[in-house]
């Protein structure tokens, strides 16, 4: 007797569910690899084919509902702009949707394209990338949304964040951990050093979040479409330029700038930014994510978060030298 794993019991449990509310016949059921903890399945219907997406228990906890539904209104509002971003799909106008077992899910658009590995955009799509995201800050900056609070991002002070590193390094030696100490020790430099051109971070605004290679869909020469809403809010606009920048043109510890040029080029075709303002937002996105991604379990970290602290540990070594290789943009 063949055992069902809890996968294949969620999935039952969904599929009953979406045919209940959607009318159509599950054909053909294909897993998505990507993402933490949520499930993700493409499905083939006689209706079309659809990615569903369950939201973990757990994960889900990490999220304020309210706000996560109001996401989901701005991902549609950029749909029907014509912004490449999957359409979602809601019956009797909801858009999260519940199961008869209480799983909550998605159904969405299946938009095709291809997942690019971290530093390996070709210049076309960096270009792509850096319009696409112009034109989303753009229309998410229209003034269709009232501003109703102050930016999620709220800096900690230098004294603050220095005290914070020294705690890092007394739990490391704790653990035995010694051979991660001078990781730790550039931190607390850069810290000590970094100088921000101003206090603030620049203009505040309705800002994707989490934009980088994995939630980013691509054709041979340009942007498919822009995934994963979720973590959507009021920040500030410059720090997803920084994040899509480095997750696109880091390549094995080196930055290749031509690129990085040719997505502020796409990014200002649509909105303003200054010249100058592409440094200041990869300091800041250092300074926001050090404390992320750079800690005592630094060792046992795989995968995307990986990926994240080696960006941020070569941002850390790199910010004095990022001024002259910036400088013209």
């Amino acid at each position: 007797m063949k055992l069902i794993s809890p996968e294949e019991l969620v999935l039952e449990d969904l599929i009953k569910s979406c045919s209940c509310y959607f009318g159509f016949q599950v054909l053909e059921t294909i897993p998505i690899k990507h993402g933490w903890l949520n499930l993700k399945w493409r499905l083939i219907t006689d209706s079309g084919i659809f990615l569903l997406k369950q939201y973990n228990k757990e994960r889900l906890r990490k999220y304020n509902h309210a706000e996560l539904l109001f996401a989901f209104t701005q991902q549609m509002r950029l749909h029907r702009a014509g912004f490449p971003c999957p359409k979602l799909y809601s019956y009797n106008g909801q858009i999260l949707l519940e199961s008869n077992t209480g799983e909550l899910f998605l159904l969405m658009e299946y938009c095709d394209g291809n997942m690019i590995p971290p530093g390996k955009l070709n210049s076309h799509q960096m270009y792509d990338l850096g319009r696409a995201t112009g034109r989303m800050h753009q229309l998410l900056n229209d003034g269709s949304i009232v501003r109703k609070r102050t930016p999620v991002f709220s800096p900690s002070s230098k004294k603050e964040r220095l005290t914070h590193w020294k705690l890092v390094k007394s739990h490391l030696r704790d653990k035995g951990k010694t051979h991660l100490l001078p990781i730790i020790d550039t931190q607390y430099k850069t810290t000590e050093n970094i100088n921000f051109v101003n206090d603030h971070i620049g203009e505040s605004g309705w800002a994707h979040r989490d934009l980088w290679v994995d939630n980013i869909l691509f054709h041979d020469r340009e942007l498919s479409a822009v995934l994963d809403f979720d973590r959507m809010k009021y920040d500030f606009p410059q720090l997803d330029v920084a994040r899509a920048v480095i997750s696109g043109a880091l390549y094995e510890n080196k930055l290749d700038v031509f690129l990085v040029s040719v997505f502020v080029e796409g990014y200002r075709e649509a909105r303003l930014f200054d010249k100058g303002c592409l440094l200041e937002s990869l300091k800041w996105l250092w300074y926001m994510e050090s404390t992320w991604w750079i800690h005592a379990e630094l060792d046992l970290q795989s995968g995307p978060s990986q990926r994240f602290s080696e960006e941020i540990q070569w941002l850390s070594e790199n910010l004095t030298e990022l001024e002259f290789m910036l400088k013209e943009l």
